[in-house]
């Protein structure tokens, strides 16, 4: 396994790219105040470090963090176990109803059939022994391509759900999903999804990135042909030292492209499926708490364990700079409840506390939360200023805000369902 505390050079980075909050957040004071942290909740286990595909935005290959070349192909069985105990350590000392995983990657359908379930397996008996009453759930997040009947059998034999990630469709929609020779994967994935479509029970839904050269409207409608339980519409990652394709100043292209199929979805008379930012936001704008870091107050929840067994913060931080996810810890050294103590992690545990002030003033806060902790983040700075997004955030949540004003008042309306 790697070393047991914070290399100097990662903590270097994290005080140059980010002071807020590596040089300015004091944790010991932030205890001491009453500040009392969050159990993890969701721990997702990079079986696979490397992937079938190349596609060129990818978070993980394609930008600031190339921290996957140094990592083991593949988890090994005693990481593994490892992650178990400690997983089942945490669950017990904080007395959780139940834990979510993620087997993530990479790829993490490069694993055989035969052994796909079993960090999971692990998890569930060493849960078994040290907290009985802490129930399991798990998904895989897969592009698709590797979906056969064989590997389907095995993950709903234990229990395991289907995410698949697809840009769209249609082949024109995934021209930026090819494997490492160019080709493209659209043919193999769309396999997969009608195999997976036969299988209700095992889909869990598809992640979708937004990209703006594609209608909206005929991108959500040729995803629906998939039978999607749920879509995730998302916002590429980007920050304001990395801004988004078509970002400008008071433009919201990307509110414009998101309204497009709310509108679609919204008036559509039948819940064809289930769109997750839009249940999100309605949910806030209700005061119901949604299960996202993508948007409104609530703590992060959520540790990455990788296949050296190196414990890191949100995948999605390795858009940032080098080692934004990093935290130096490891299965072997650290639990998951010195984690919470971590500045980076803790950061993202502060709510409206951890925002920008002109966030913090913003009529929209609970809804928007200072959007999604990446999309925040300038070089030199870190990650306390206003989501990149902020604009478009404003008109999307407004806009939806005034739809569910308008059906409060229409009696006729049915809009769908929110989320529970």
């Amino acid at each position: 396994m790697r070393h047991t505390q914070t290399s100097a050079a990662e903590q270097i980075a994290h005080r140059t790219h980010a002071p807020w909050p590596y040089t300015r957040l004091d944790v010991p004071a932030l205890r001491a105040a009453g500040h009392r942290p969050h159990p993890i909740r969701q721990f997702v286990l990079k079986t696979r470090s490397r992937c079938n595909l190349a596609c060129t935005y990818c978070y993980v290959y394609e930008m600031a963090d190339q921290g996957w070349r140094a990592q083991p192909a593949l988890m090994a069985p005693a990481i593994a176990a490892r992650a178990a105990e400690r997983i089942a350590e945490h669950a017990a000392a904080h007395d959780l109803p139940r834990v979510d995983l993620v087997l993530h990657g990479g790829e993490p359908l490069l694993t055989a059939p035969a052994r796909l379930a079993e960090p999971v397996d692990a998890v569930r008996a060493a849960l078994a022994a040290a907290a009985p009453r802490t129930r399991v759930t798990a998904t895989v997040q897969t592009n698709g391509t590797l979906l056969t009947r064989g590997r389907l059998a095995a993950l709903a034999a234990a229990g395991i759900r289907v995410g698949v990630s697809l840009d769209g469709g249609l082949p024109a929609h995934n021209t930026r999903r090819v494997d490492h020779a160019g080709r493209p994967g659209f043919g193999a994935a769309a396999r997969g999804l009608r195999l997976l479509a036969r299988h209700p029970d095992s889909y869990a839904g598809v992640l979708c990135v937004i990209d703006l050269a594609h209608d909206p409207v005929e991108t959500y409608e040729s995803l629906l042909a998939f039978a999607p339980p749920s879509v995730g519409l998302l916002l590429p990652l980007a920050n304001w030292s990395s801004p988004p394709p078509g970002h400008r100043p008071r433009g919201t292209p990307y509110a414009d492209w998101l309204l497009a199929v709310f509108e679609r979805w919204w008036h559509d008379g039948v819940r064809r499926t289930r769109i997750r930012t839009f249940e999100e936001i309605i949910a806030l704008l209700l005061g119901l708490p949604a299960a996202t870091e993508t948007l409104g107050l609530a703590p992060a929840a959520t540790a990455v364990i990788e296949t050296d067994g190196s414990i890191e913060q949100a995948d999605s931080l390795k858009s940032a700079y080098e080692g934004a996810a990093a935290t130096g810890m490891t299965l072997d050294t650290h639990s998951f409840d010195q984690l919470l103590d971590h500045p980076g992690f803790a950061a993202r545990q502060l709510g409206r506390d951890a925002l920008a002030a002109g966030c913090r003033a913003c009529e929209l806060v609970e809804v928007c939360g200072g959007g999604h902790y990446p999309h925040r983040y300038r070089a030199g700075e870190g990650f306390r200023q206003p989501s990149v997004y902020c604009a478009d955030l404003q008109v999307l949540i407004r806009h939806i805000a005034t739809a569910l004003e308008r059906a409060a008042h229409t009696p006729a309306a049915h809009p769908p369902a929110v989320a529970s």
